[in-house]
């Protein structure tokens, strides 16, 4: 079968822990308007502690001593920002480099492995041996995780030290000038964030039993993509709906990558295609708007652009079919681009659908 419940499960799982990492984006990105591109060390830090204490036999002591290690990283990164005057994105950048040395001082070598080690995704594992939840195990662990952090944070946000830190991120000569320091916000923030996402570097260490140095190349990218799935979904309403568009925008964009690399894709696709996701997400209300603007163009000469759409969609996706046939060497990609041109269709005849409606409903 194509589409199996594994396939889907194990999205689901990756997608809630890298959610946390989206997360942690959320919080430092959205609230605080300050784009911390220490993500990806952070993320390998987070993983490097937790291993390293989960070899010696302390797989729940990890999760804390990654959490540590992220406060660390965030006190570090809002130092240089806001008492040494150097910007956001070159802060980032330089505890980013530095925390390359870090990493492999913490870890020995380049890699780790945990194949003989007790993780909490093994211990409950034996709880719920014997059970019907036993295959859900990980899926349960993940879901724990990201539940709490989601309480736990909407709590903070919604407490006087949670909206000083959200006015910073929208006015902060507002917030100085009512007698807070915003230069202890970005502190709070930036190491709460960088918590949330060495969390999530220790988790999926101890979900894939490994730790590799390269390992956070690029999570800023997939978190900031998940950020935006969300707020596309959800838009920019309440501060709860908007923390769970970014753990659904997460799976999703996991579901996506599973899906494509389900059509016999090399294994060095993933980059190609994380790539063109993330390129889709983050241009998708510009594109928007540029087809809205050339609809209405269109609309003047009695014209309509998804109906054209429609019918390009259709033919590039009945080229496709035949020549899945025709070139069998080719199969996986003319497949994948015959699914992309079909959602393409779906999508455009949705908002022609959406048209006609607006229509009838201003006469």
């Amino acid at each position: 079968m194509f589409f199996t419940w594994d396939l889907i499960q194990n999205a689901l799982e990756l997608g809630l822990i890298y959610g946390l990492v989206a997360l942690a984006l959320f919080l430092s990105y959205s609230m605080l308007n300050v784009c911390d591109l220490s993500t990806d060390g952070c993320f390998t830090l987070g993983c490097a502690v937790g291993a390293v204490v989960a070899i010696g036999g302390h797989p729940v002591l990890a999760i804390f001593a990654a959490m540590g290690a992220g406060i660390l990283s965030g006190f570090i990164t809002a130092l240089l920002q806001t008492k040494l005057g150097v910007e956001s994105l070159l802060a980032g950048i330089i505890v980013n480099t530095g925390l390359y040395t870090i990493n492999i001082l913490v870890m020995g070598k380049s890699t780790l492995s945990l194949n003989d080690s007790t993780t909490v995704f093994t211990l409950l594992q034996d709880l719920l041996n014997g059970t019907p939840l036993y295959s859900l195990r990980k899926l349960i662990v993940a879901l724990a995780f990201v539940a709490v952090v989601v309480v736990l944070l909407l709590l903070f946000l919604s407490t006087r030290l949670g909206l000083s830190i959200r006015a910073t991120g929208n006015n902060p000569d507002m917030v100085k000038s009512s007698s807070i320091n915003p230069a202890l916000m970005i502190t709070i923030g930036l190491c709460l964030s960088n918590a949330i996402t060495a969390l999530a570097g220790c988790l999926i260490g101890e979900y894939n039993k490994s730790c590799d140095i390269n390992m956070g190349t690029g999570m800023v990218t997939i978190a900031l993509a998940s950020l935006i799935i969300g707020e596309t979904l959800f838009g920019k309403r309440s501060i709860p709906l908007r923390a769970l568009g970014v753990v659904i925008g997460s799976c999703l964009y996991r579901i996506v990558v599973a899906i494509a690399l389900r059509f016999d894709l090399p294994a060095s696709a993933l980059k190609l295609v994380s790539a063109i996701i993330v390129a889709v997400a983050i241009s998708y209300p510009t594109l928007m708007k540029m087809v809205d603007f050339q609809q209405k163009k269109l609309a003047s000469r009695g014209k309509d652009l998804y109906r054209i759409m429609l019918a390009v969609f259709a033919a590039c996706c009945l080229i496709c079919v035949l020549l899945t046939v025709l070139l069998p060497g080719s199969r996986a990609l003319f497949i994948l681009l015959a699914v992309l041109l079909a959602i393409g269709i779906v999508w455009a005849a949705v908002r022609e659908r959406k048209l006609k409606k607006g229509g009838a409903a201003k006469c």
